[in-house]
């Protein structure tokens, strides 16, 4: 803020106007299909793919240390 209690923008971000009018006549992107999760369908089931695929593996790899660990304390 600067000494006279005003707010300080930078080039370009526009005023109240500008403001006003994005907030009320741009709207959501609801009616666009895929505006949140961005991308087809086939990209969206390929991330849950790679998702499930990571998790398998740092399961894999818990297994492992706990049996290494289990191993170095019988022995």
């Amino acid at each position: 803020m600067s000494e006279d209690g005003a707010v300080t923008r930078a080039p370009g971000e526009g005023g109240r106007l500008l403001r006003w009018a994005f907030r009320h006549l741009a709207g959501p992107a609801e009616g666009v299909q895929g505006a949140v999760q961005g991308g087809s369908a086939e990209a969206r089931e390929a991330w849950k793919r790679d998702l499930a695929e990571r998790k398998r593996y740092t399961r894999e790899q818990r297994e492992r240390k706990r049996a290494a660990k289990e191993a170095d304390r019988r022995s």
